[in-house]
């Protein structure tokens, strides 16, 4: 049996009154599918408190998107670590591509996020992943061996315990084209292995999840792979009714 970690990302979207609308619509279902999957959102960093004042009674668990690698200072519209520990965020995601593409993050930068989230015990959400053209060239497995090299380089072969891994194929993230189930599964089988080298036991912690235009219509067959521990949802987690069927799916068949 399978324990799924679902995960909502809001990105750069909502406001006051959809958070209200969302939780309101869903807030009975949400409570009674929080004990057979692991549900998680991720709103902007405006929203944090609001979405937590939500959902804290409801064993579901708050996201931040983003964290400044400074803990306080003069550094303008950044957050620290302590403050979104301060209001209850559990989870960071980092190494977004987004973030790598419109920030210009390098693996290097990001490898300094992880280090900090791990530092103060809260649990990074590590996005990796290949562009079109990598993947043309056949050059996914380095791309991302690359990306997860840098994490071992500063913490060790035991950097990924206690870690949520989200491999987002760039040209399926918000394209309506997502990849393939059996595609997927490769990778993170890969993903896995690659980390299984360097510290056996530590596979056993990590949770490798798939990002990259998720809907319930595909849901269901990339969550019945073996490798495949949950998802990272972007746009469809928006609609209150389209995250919840994806919900369903995959309470079903974590009670399979």
């Amino acid at each position: 049996m399978k324990n799924f970690l679902i995960v909502a990302n809001w990105k750069l979207n909502g406001n006051i009154k959809m958070i209200s609308s969302f939780f309101e619509t869903l807030k009975l279902n949400l409570s009674a599918y929080a004990n057979k999957s692991t549900i998680v959102f991720a709103p902007s960093d405006v929203y944090l408190e609001r979405v937590y004042q939500c959902i804290n009674d409801m064993n579901i668990f708050l996201a931040a998107q983003n964290v400044d690698i400074n803990l306080k200072g003069a550094f303008t519209g950044e957050s620290s670590i302590l403050m979104l520990k301060d209001i209850g965020v559990k989870y960071i995601i980092i190494g977004h591509s987004e973030r790598r593409l419109f920030h210009q993050e390098t693996n290097d930068f990001i490898a300094k996020k992880f280090l900090l989230v791990k530092k103060l015990k809260l649990i990074p959400i590590l996005c990796v992943g290949e562009t079109e053209k990598e993947k043309q060239n056949g050059q996914t497995k380095q791309v991302i061996k690359e990306q997860l090299s840098c994490i071992f380089q500063k913490l060790g072969n035991s950097a990924f315990r206690n870690t949520v891994i989200a491999y987002e194929p760039i040209w399926a993230i918000g394209t309506g084209f997502s990849a393939h189930p059996k595609d997927v599964q490769l990778i993170h089988e890969f993903i896995k292995n690659y980390i299984r080298k360097h510290d056996p036991s530590s596979i056993n912690e990590t949770i490798v999840q798939y990002g990259g235009s998720v809907n319930h219509s595909n849901a269901k067959e990339f969550l019945k792979q073996s490798d495949i521990n949950g998802l990272l949802i972007g746009s469809a987690s928006l609609n209150p009714q389209e995250f919840l069927k994806i919900i369903r799916i995959a309470c079903h068949i974590t009670g399979e």
